[in-house]
């Protein structure tokens, strides 16, 4: 079967080989992939940020979906036919976060789903919703679990609350998908004004070019008459916290999920605010179930930006580094 493989840190250490189809032992089920999507992390993975210590080769990507065709003994949670995504972190099915449970996150800590076969845990796969194609059930596992844990598992964003969303990359756009479903208002910021216009189509109801308005933090609490937004979805990271921490109301959330920028930040306002700042690593499959369920009763259909054959994903790795994507970036076999 074919495999992409890192063998050295870049886009350029990726290699496309021919590796033996593994075969599923007590408690594994054998997937044949029918599409993948790519993150963020992907590309520092790839860059040798996220982990400088990686040892080559290694089997990248996170997120995919495809057909089981084989179970190994022991397995009780699928069978051939099904078509499943697996869980970003393999052993996280419920409860809270754990050094356990990160350890085994998919095109990281463990091999991932970069192959035309792949190997997944008996509890670390879930059925995905039927509406959706392969392409965009493969967005689910990382960017849309994030997006439902950062706004319902942990911030139980309620109807008629303002949430304001940062880019337009794949955790911004399902935030606010999963926000608008919920009844509540989005704020989106982006350097690109005609971005802008189609997040606004999407359902966001005020738009900041954060080019144009370096201060939109404080636009954003003008918006809301001088309250400050409920959550910030904040995936900039220390050199967008200042603004963020300008727009969210006293005692609001800041839901930190990306490290996009450098830079250094005072934390005074978080106490003098009551700010809540959490981390958010992904989630669980219970999380990734009982937000499938909201996909299917709510129609959201992920937004795609582009599709790229297998073959080509030191291209679409390229595309993802340019910024010029909006939404997620998929491949298909």
């Amino acid at each position: 079967m074919k495999a992409f493989l890192l063998k050295r840190f870049g886009i350029e250490g990726l290699e496309l080989e021919d590796i033996p189809r593994p075969t599923p032992r007590h408690g594994q089920v054998l997937i044949k992939m029918r599409a993948w999507s790519i993150n963020y992390r992907d590309l520092l993975v790839v860059r040798g940020i996220y982990a400088p210590k990686l040892k080559f080769p290694f089997q990248i990507l996170s997120d995919g979906v495809g057909d089981v065709v084989e179970v190994g003994p022991g397995v009780t949670r699928a069978k051939p036919g099904d078509r499943v995504a697996g869980t970003f972190m393999q052993r996280w099915v419920g409860g809270g976060a754990a050094a356990d449970k990160s350890a085994s996150a998919l095109g990281g800590e463990i091999p991932g789903v970069a192959a035309e076969y792949v190997i997944l845990d008996n509890n670390g796969l879930v059925p995905v919703p039927a509406a959706l194609s392969d392409e965009e059930a493969a967005t689910l596992p990382c960017a849309a679990v994030t997006a439902w844990h950062a706004l319902v598992s942990s911030g139980r964003l309620a109807a008629g609350e303002t949430i304001l969303v940062q880019g337009t990359g794949g955790v911004s756009l399902f935030a606010l998908q999963f926000a608008r479903a919920m009844g509540a208002r989005v704020i989106a910021t982006s350097s690109s004004d005609a971005k802008l216009e189609r997040v606004r189509d999407l359902g966001a109801s005020d738009l900041i070019n954060y080019k144009t308005t370096p201060d939109w933090g404080v636009k954003a609490r003008t918006l809301t008459n001088g309250k400050g937004v409920d959550h910030v979805v904040e995936v900039g990271g220390a050199g967008t916290l200042p603004q963020s921490l300008e727009a969210v109301r006293i005692g609001g959330r800041i839901s930190l999920i990306g490290v996009l920028t450098g830079g250094t930040f005072n934390p005074i306002p978080v106490v003098m605010k009551s700010v809540v700042v959490q981390g958010i690593y992904v989630g669980s499959r219970v999380m990734f179930e009982a937000m499938n369920e909201a996909i299917t009763v709510n129609k959201v259909k992920p937004v795609i930006d582009r599709v790229f054959p297998f073959s080509e994903l030191p291209q679409a790795l390229k595309h993802m580094e340019s910024g010029a994507h909006f939404g997620k970036i998929v491949l298909k076999a």
